[in-house]
């Protein structure tokens, strides 16, 4: 029976990180992952691949639709093999690229299924069948989690997809249903629409992208609505068929009312993730998920000694940065250290264009909460190098406390805001006041001058370009 300080089961961002930071400190460690691949969903399938198609799409758009006002006159072909091609040696090079990080930190790949065998035992089932038993003082659950199912709409990986299948369609649909209006559908459905398909996106609840600041998602619907995307909003689907030409979906209002048929060549199934907590023996050490499979934990410690759980199989958002600072927590807290992760501070991207990117609370949370506040908001419109670039669409709004000034929350939507929104990520964790921001200078001209014109606008001294 091998022994180990830490046996971690999952490949993916939580499973690699805390395997690697472990093999920093020392510590024996092993990763058990079944997949011919590390990386988990957010390397293979997930965050990766979809943001090498969002790029080449949005080459592809440019090319078509802007390239001729900056004096470049072409006329793009899509060759979509290529793109898949290109697509997948990205992402093969980043898979190689941890199993050399791996070997660099003396982490073992144990390849097979992993699941609990009492305390300290982690039973791994091979590929071919032949099972191994590991043992270690402590046992990181890191499974991460897969995309949810819906009644009545069966993923057949043909017609009806997930967001896997999505990733590597071999046509360009004519015409294409997303039902979920949350980030992976959002983010998925323009890259085909895009490329060249006609994209409906049916919503269950009367808004996109839940958990974004209201005003922020507003801007952003017209922005996706202007770009060709049609949205069905309070409209629940009840049901799905699928043939060789195409799929038939059923339809009906929210608040009641006629259903209808809606007919496209692809229907994209995007309304969320489950954690991914089958069948790994949890029974066997005494814990039990919670109804919608998540494990409840304290510090990542489970209700069992020496068993942790860190990523997607945890409460709070799926996000792959926030499962790569929970691996990175909890294994300083194993080796005696003190890990600690900063939840409030967790910033989210949408990655279409424009972007979507914000970090702490909104405005209707403040509100509910009965918290007093200030905001400033500025637009990329009055941005120096926004309006060169002919990226005017936008703004940037800063969220402070009244009395204090500490910034409570930042909401961009824009050009690559994604890359600006960890200076707010900083600026938080060291609870610095909009007036810090403010008073910071920033080069000129960059996109980056309207975090800090927005942090002028709280206290009224926004100067606009």
């Amino acid at each position: 029976m091998a022994q180990y300080d830490v046996v971690i089961i999952g490949g993916g961002p939580a499973g690699y990180n805390a395997a690697i930071r472990a093999g920093q400190l020392g510590l024996r460690v092993a990763v058990v992952e079944l997949s011919q691949t590390l990386g988990g969903t957010c390397l293979n399938v997930g965050c990766m691949p979809s943001k090498a198609l969002l790029h080449a799409s949005e080459m592809y758009d440019a090319a078509k639709t802007e390239f001729a006002t900056l004096g470049i006159d072409v006329s793009p072909k899509l060759n979509l093999p290529q793109m898949m091609k290109q697509k997948a040696e990205s992402v093969g090079a980043l898979t190689k690229g941890i199993e050399f990080l791996f070997k660099k930190n003396k982490v073992d790949w144990v390849k097979g299924a992993g699941k609990l065998a009492g305390p300290g035992k982690v039973e791994v089932t091979a590929a071919d069948g032949a099972v191994q038993t590991l043992e270690a003082a402590n046992v990181v659950i890191a499974t991460g989690s897969e995309p949810a199912g819906l009644p009545g709409v069966t993923v057949d990986q043909k017609r009806i997809v997930d967001s896997t299948g999505a990733l590597s369609l071999s046509e360009v649909p004519k015409s294409l249903i997303v039902i979920g209006a949350g980030i992976i559908g959002l983010e998925l459905g323009s890259v085909w629409r895009r490329l060249g398909a006609e994209v409906t996106v049916v919503e269950f609840l009367d808004r996109i992208t839940p958990g974004m600041d209201a005003e922020t998602a507003k801007a952003f619907q017209r922005s996706l609505t202007k770009q060709g995307m049609i949205f069905k909003l309070g409209s629940k689907v009840t049901g799905a068929t699928a043939d060789k030409k195409g799929v038939s979906l059923t339809v009906e209002p929210v608040a009641g009312g006629a259903a209808e048929t809606l007919k496209a060549d692809y229907v994209l199934l995007a309304i969320g993730r489950r954690p991914f907590t089958d069948n790994l023996g949890l029974d066997s050490v005494g814990i039990t998920p919670d109804k919608r499979g998540f494990i409840d934990t304290d510090h990542w410690r489970t209700s069992a000694p020496g068993v942790w759980a860190i990523g997607d199989v945890t409460h709070g958002p799926m996000l792959a940065h926030k499962a790569e600072e929970e691996a990175v927590a909890c294994i300083e807290t194993i080796a005696g250290k003190a890990g600690h992760v900063s939840y409030g501070i967790i910033p989210s991207v949408v990655y279409t264009s424009p972007e979507v990117a914000w970090v702490g609370r909104t405005e209707e949370e403040l509100k509910e909460q009965g918290v007093a506040y200030k905001s400033g908001k500025f637009p990329f419109s009055a941005n120096s190098r926004a309006k060169i670039n002919h990226e005017t669409e936008g703004f940037v709004k800063v969220l402070a406390d009244a009395t204090t000034d500490e910034v409570l929350g930042v909401h961009m939507i824009g050009p690559q805001v994604g890359e600006m929104i960890g200076e707010y990520c900083v600026a938080m964790e060291f609870k610095a006041a909009s007036e810090d921001v403010a008073r910071t200078c920033h080069p000129h001209p960059t996109r980056s001058e309207a975090l800090r014109q927005a942090a002028m606008g709280v206290e009224g001294w926004t100067m606009q370009a």
